[in-house]
C-alpha cells in the first residue's frame, strides 16, 4: 500500500499519518510511519518520542482492525452512539370542560313547587306545611297575584305580592309581601331579578307605588332594597287579631 493510501485510510480513520523523515533507505528509521488524532494532534500509534516507528503494514492492520476505537476510548472519546430518539411527549389532558351555568329563569310558580317553597320559608324562621302554602298558592293564583320563583338548577327563590286599591292615591299600592333567596345563592343577581319581575307584574296591573315589608331586624334586606333604589318612607305597625 502506498503512501498516499495509507494517508488517506488514516484520514477516513480521523487520523493524521506521520511519515518518517529519513530519506536514506537502509538508515534507521526509513520507511517508518505513525498516526495522530487529526483533531487533538495526540500519538494514536506507532509513535515513540514523537517519532515514527510502525511499518506501513502494522498501520494498515491499526487502522483495518478496529483498533481506532480502543484508541479513541483511550483519549477520553465517547464511541459515537446510536442517534438520539427523541422521546414523544405525552399529550397534555386536556382540562375538563367547563359547565355551563344554568340559566335563571323567573317563571310563575305551579304546584309541584311547594316542597321547595316550604323548604325556603322555614329556612326564613316560619312553621309552614307544605300542603298550606300549596292552598295559599292557589288563592293568591286565583286573585289574579301568582307566586313568583326562580330557577337555575333547582329552585333558589321566591317572591309574593300583593295590590291594595285606596282612596288617597290615583293608582292602587303594589307590595313585595314576602322575597326569600336560598342562603347558597344569595349576592348572585337573583334577589333583583325577582324583584324586577314583580315590579313588572304589578306595573302590569295598574299600580303606581310598590311598597317592600321588612322586618326591622332584618338589615341585610334593608340594605339590599336601598340599593334597588327603595326608600324608607313610614312606619309599618302590626297587631295581631284574635281569631
Amino acid at each position: 500500500m502506498s503512501d498516499d493510501d495509507l494517508r488517506e485510510m488514516a484520514a477516513n480513520r480521523g487520523c493524521k499519518l506521520v511519515t518518517s523523515r529519513i530519506r536514506t533507505p537502509g538508515k534507521k528509521g526509513y520507511g517508518l510511519f505513525g498516526l495522530k488524532d487529526a483533531k487533538s494532534g495526540k500519538a494514536a500509534f506507532g509513535l515513540t518520542r514523537d517519532k515514527p516507528s510502525a511499518s506501513a503494514e502494522e498501520i494498515e492492520t491499526f487502522l483495518r482492525g478496529g483498533a481506532t476505537s480502543e484508541w479513541r476510548r483511550s483519549l477520553g472519546k465517547t464511541p459515537r452512539s446510536a442517534p438520539k430518539v427523541e422521546k414523544k411527549r405525552a399529550p397534555k389532558p386536556k382540562p375538563a370542560p367547563r359547565t355551563a351555568e344554568p340559566k335563571l329563569v323567573v317563571r310563575a310558580a305551579r304546584p309541584a313547587d311547594a316542597a321547595a317553597i316550604t323548604t325556603l320559608i322555614c329556612a326564613l324562621g316560619y312553621d309552614v306545611e307544605e300542603g298550606e302554602v300549596r292552598r295559599r298558592m292557589a288563592r293568591l293564583a286565583k286573585a289574579g297575584q301568582p307566586t313568583l320563583v326562580a330557577m337555575k338548577a333547582e329552585l333558589v327563590g321566591v317572591v309574593t305580592t300583593a295590590i291594595t286599591a285606596v282612596l288617597h292615591r290615583p293608582k292602587s299600592v303594589g307590595r313585595v309581601s314576602m322575597l326569600i333567596v336560598a342562603e347558597t345563592e344569595r349576592g348572585g343577581g337573583i334577589g333583583r331579578a325577582l324583584v324586577e319581575a314583580a315590579e313588572a307584574r304589578l306595573r302590569e296591573a295598574g299600580c303606581g307605588l310598590v311598597e317592600v315589608t321588612s322586618n326591622v331586624k332584618r338589615l341585610r334586606a334593608h340594605a339590599f332594597y336601598r340599593r334597588l333604589g327603595y326608600e324608607r318612607s313610614s312606619y309599618r305597625f302590626a297587631k295581631a287579631l284574635d281569631d
